[in-house]
């Protein structure tokens, strides 16, 4: 397929006379519609205006690519026009723009003619070609133009790969520079960002080799190999990808405009060594689109991402709440103890004030993550509801329904947002601008409202109830809990079995109870015991192991003190059916020795930091010395020898 298969001669106007970038995307959109490209011109041009509203679309040098992915797309095309004289389309180098494209891509799977588009970009980065477009007298010209430049840019291509081809050297050098670029649709700024740092690179006599992470999936995948020699790695990502494969290496992250219009700045930094080494953290953010993923991944993924916005909240509160119990006397009023003296009182105050928008934040930045900033404020408000506990109940009825509560609120409030974007699709396109301003939060807040007095009563009672179960356990009963738990941190590490035991213990944390507290306690020890227990047993059982991992055990005490589970993941996955029962049998020993010296912990994170403020902290140091020794020994016991 040839550009010009979906470029028309109909589907192009020059010399057009438009004032302003609202008339630039009416003359484009126009010609889509007048070449049969759509089944519904209003939809189509929301999805072109929802882009915009996430960066210009205008890439500088005079040019602008306005694009949109939509069920309004019938058939794949690209329109274009000039304007000579230029309009001011909010470029970042400041210039007018002179040349558009648009392209209208359809909302299926059938992605063949993304090859064609990506070409299309790459060719207008050739500053002699777009002004040959620019100064094109007709249609035909302007189509023979493209096609003689596409003729040769093939030409090249097939010169590149016969010589690849031929080059057959065991001897070659490694690749040392890596790049991964990725925008918001995959379209456009995510080949231009790649042929920006390909085409520099070359002139500056080095090699890169860049995945570009388009909508029809990764093309020029990087393989582990090739991480593992890459001196720099540039991600120029405007969206979120798996970030997990460049832990340790030395990465630069920006985005996909300073990669078009700054490639030799980066790369220049790259070669200085200007650069910092990154540390995976164990959240894997896939670039994944979301329509080909499962409901339960897409439910996982809007959770984590209200969790991962509340974490500071709750940490950096719960950690000063509980400095106001350790300053605190509790002789003086034990009803008030935590502000019984003025620096108790002090810090309590603070903590607690980050401590309250745990709820709103989490059930805001879920509503966010299904209904993208439309959804935040609505969110917010239900979590916010959560928290007060409001009903249809008469004043002082009000029944807080907590943790379980704003994730309630936090998805209802996205999908309430959703369903009043669909509902508000026919209304006049005038009203396009006070939608997101005035309709989705006003109705949203209202809706949110009437659910969450309907749920509150509801969730508040099972709340009191599992509260209620959790108090009257008795010591048993809670040590098959903490190995539960302490077991569940270790199977997965990171994963959803790993988050899930987490998201309980938030949840209880949030009732700021004994109990609470000794679940928070539960987890974090059964997490911080897989990463030391490895440590341990690179040292006694050297040869169960080899060199490579015998050199970077130790660095698992590390990540361990610091409640890094995921430290252990690659001796996981070198053996994973002996490795991981280990690890599971010594974080549920850990969790179980902690239920039974009924330690306490008011703060989600922070690992040995922490254990200032953990209650029975001596004993709580022999849970984690226990279960970190019993991991190690079973470790010692199932793990084979490894012949060096």
């Amino acid at each position: 397929m040839k550009i010009t298969d979906l470029l028309k001669k109909d589907g192009i106007n020059l010399n057009v006379d438009a004032a302003d970038q609202n008339a630039a995307i009416d003359a484009l959109i126009e010609l889509h519609e007048k070449v049969g490209n759509l089944n519904n011109v209003s939809a189509f041009k929301k999805a072109i205006l929802a882009r915009e509203d996430k960066g210009s679309t205008a890439i500088g040098m005079g040019i602008a690519v306005p694009h949109g992915k939509s069920s309004a797309v019938s058939t794949a095309g690209v329109t274009a026009i000039t304007i000579p004289e230029g309009i001011d389309y909010k470029s970042l180098d400041g210039a007018p723009s002179k040349l558009f494209f648009m392209i209208a891509a359809p909302d299926t799977a059938a992605d063949t003619h993304l090859e064609v588009l990506s070409k299309l970009m790459t060719l207008l980065m050739d500053s002699k070609f777009a002004a040959k477009l620019i100064d094109a007298h007709t249609p035909e010209e302007f189509l023979s133009i493209i096609d003689e430049k596409e003729a040769e840019k093939d030409k090249e291509e097939a010169a590149k790969k016969a010589a690849a081809a031929a080059k057959e050297a065991p001897k070659a050098a490694p690749k040392k520079l890596l790049g991964v670029t990725a925008c918001p649709t995959g379209i456009a700024h995510t080949f231009m960002a790649a042929e920006a740092l390909e085409l520099k690179a070359k002139d500056m006599g080095l090699n890169i080799k860049v995945e570009k992470d388009g909508s029809a999936g990764a093309k020029d995948p990087l393989t582990a190999a090739e991480i593992a020699d890459a001196d720099v790695i540039i991600i120029a990502c405007d969206k979120n990808i798996d970030m997990g494969r460049f832990d340790g290496k030395d990465v630069i992250i920006t985005s996909t405009k300073e990669a078009i219009h700054n490639p030799e700045g980066l790369i220049n930094k790259a070669v200085n060594g200007n650069v910092t080494k990154y540390h995976h953290t164990g959240q894997v953010a896939k670039a994944d689109d979301s329509a080909n993923e499962s409901v339960g991944r897409r439910i996982y993924k809007h959770l984590m991402n209200g969790v991962s916005h509340m974490l500071p909240f709750v940490i950096g509160g719960g950690i000063l709440i509980a400095i106001a119990f350790l300053l605190d006397d509790y002789s003086i009023d034990p009803s008030n103890f935590g502000s019984n003296t003025p620096i108790a009182a002090w810090f309590k105050s603070i903590g607690g004030t980050a401590f309250g928008f745990m709820l709103p934040i989490l059930a805001g930045f879920i509503a966010q993550s299904i209904a993208d900033r439309p959804g935040l404020a609505v969110g917010f408000v239900g979590g916010a509801l959560a928290s007060t506990g409001a009903t249809f109940a008469a004043p002082g009825g009000n029944v807080p329904s907590a943790f379980l509560g704003a994730l309630v609120a936090g998805f209802a409030a996205g999908y309430i947002v959703l369903f009043l974007e669909k509902i508000c699709e026919k209304l006049p396109q005038a009203l396009e601008g006070i939608k997101p301003v005035l309709i989705y939060p006003l109705c949203g807040i209202l809706v949110i409202g009437l659910v969450m007095c309907a749920i509150n009563p509801v969730v508040g009672a099972l709340n009191a109830w599992i509260t209620g179960i959790l108090n009257g356990m008795g010591t048993g009963s809670m040590v098959i809990l903490g190995i539960l738990l302490g077991a569940m941190m270790a199977t997965d590490m990171g994963g959803p079995l790993n988050k899930a035991a987490y998201a309980f213990g938030l949840a209880n944390l949030a009732n700021q109870n004994e109990a609470g507290y000794m679940i928070m306690a539960a987890i974090m020890v059964g997490g911080m015991v897989p990463p030391i227990a490895i440590a341990l047993a690179t040292i006694f059982f050297k040869d169960k192991f080899t060199p490579a991992e015998r050199k970077s055990g130790p660095v698992n005490f590390i990540m361990g003190l610091c409640f890094i589970t995921e430290g252990a993941i690659p001796f996981a996955a070198a053996d994973p059916l002996r490795v991981i029962p280990s690890l599971m049998i010594g974080s549920g020993v850990a969790g179980a020795l902690s239920m039974v010296f009924k330690c306490t912990l008011m703060a989600p994170h922070g690992g040995i930091f922490v254990f200032p403020v953990v209650g029975n902290v001596l004993m709580y140091l022999v849970a984690l010395l226990a279960g970190s020794a019993a991991g190690c020994l079973m470790l010692g016991i199932l793990k084979k020898k490894v012949d060096d």
